[in-house]
């Protein structure tokens, strides 16, 4: 296991070999061990792995011997995670881009990294209004007191605020960094820093030191929503880092929340973009009142892990039973149009949309339509099926 780990460590060394490559070869060969020695013919067996990636493996490898590199590395990196270690995260185990490292200073909570404590994200614009500054405070603040661990990407704004209001409420909170874990970003933040790292854990797949730079934060964005069951996104432009992580947990088939927006303001348009395309809208509760209660019904509802005998198997957040297809009744045309998109097993908004050729709001009425019907179902992650 050991030795495993290091070569996790040496392969994310290698240029052009990320996340999705090196979880290629993870699943192609027996081992990272052995993979590390593997002729150019075998490597060029995996997808991905043509003759100049190929060129690259073989002079950088040549240079790098993982066990004496996992050595040097852990004096200014000693506290990391590999896939080969027993308390990396599960949830990120789900996802098709793990990091093949992952930095960690703080307080560690072992039921976080097996999945059993829930974790929820809460995203959204660094320049919030003073709406969306209450609700992400009464929603971290109830979140932390039902036991719910919050991660959030420790930007200024909706971030901070959710980071804070958790801490604040004697919650636990996980913070994603788009720097190394010893780099405080943006500076304001240090004193949150500080309090975090007494109750909380910083993350990030950048070794100590790393500085800054715009490319890592929206490469980031999919650690946080890989490390939650479902994300809530409060406000949001249309473009926005919120939104990246909005996308990349509906495609690891996690909810997605949104904050019910305000037609007039720009920091909304985002939510109001993902509420059209079938996002889980944080609904008022019968005094017309936003309802942090109505949200925790929700989540509580969220189906247990299933239990895996490996941390290498795959988990499965949202088993999809088979069910036989029905024949549906005499529909409108367009109706027939967006269920005939739907495929047999459980299908992406985005892909129905395109197969039916229809503009999205009106594809998000056809299918309440056909909910109503019985005809179809919703599943988490914005994704639907037959019945």
């Amino acid at each position: 296991m050991i030795q495993e780990r290091a070569y996790w460590l040496a392969w994310s060394q290698i240029r052009g070999v990320g996340p999705i490559l090196l979880q290629r070869l993870h699943q192609h060969f027996p081992t990272l061990a052995a993979a590390w020695t593997a002729k150019p013919a075998d490597l060029a067996q995996v997808e991905g792995f043509g003759k100049l990636t190929i060129e690259t493996i073989l002079q950088e490898r040549s240079q790098i011997d993982p066990e004496e590199f996992i050595a040097k590395h852990s004096i200014a990196n000693p506290h990391f995670w590999t896939p080969a270690d027993k308390e990396y995260p599960r949830l990120l185990l789900e996802i098709s881009n793990p990091p093949p490292v992952l930095y960690y200073r703080g307080k560690i909570e072992l039921d976080e990294n097996l999945g059993i404590k829930p974790t929820v994200a809460i995203v959204g614009t660094r320049s919030p209004s003073e709406y969306g500054r209450r609700w992400t405070r009464k929603i971290s603040t109830a979140l932390a007191k039902s036991g719910f661990t919050v991660v959030s990407g420790f930007a200024a704004g909706i971030d901070t605020e959710a980071h804070t209001s958790c801490l604040e409420a004697g919650g636990r909170t996980l913070a994603v960094f788009g720097t190394g874990v010893d780099i405080v970003y943006p500076k304001p933040n240090q004193r949150l820093c500080d309090r975090l790292l007494q109750q909380g854990l910083a993350i990030s797949e950048y070794p100590a030191g790393t500085q800054p730079n715009k490319t890592n934060f929206p490469r980031r964005n999919r650690i946080i929503a890989g490390l939650s069951r479902a994300t809530i996104v409060i406000e949001a432009p249309q473009k926005s880092g919120a939104l990246i992580t909005a996308y990349q947990a509906n495609d690891f088939c996690r909810d997605v929340y949104v904050l019910t927006a305000r037609l007039d303001d720009d920091r909304s348009f985002g939510c109001l973009e993902l509420l059209s395309k079938g996002a889980h809208p944080i609904l008022p509760d019968s005094e017309r009142l936003l309802s942090e209660e109505r949200l925790l019904e929700m989540l509580g509802a969220m189906p247990k892990l299933d239990k895996v005998e490996s941390k290498y198997e795959q988990l499965s957040l949202f088993p999809v039973p088979a069910v036989p297809e029905k024949k549906a009744p005499l529909l409108e045309p367009e109706l027939e149009q967006v269920l005939r998109a739907i495929a047999s097993g459980p299908s992406s908004f985005d892909s129905i949309v395109e197969t039916a050729g229809l503009p999205p709001g009106k594809v998000s009425g056809i299918l309440l339509q056909l909910e109503l019907l019985g005809l179809v179902s919703q599943l988490p992650g914005m994704r639907y099926q037959r019945c």
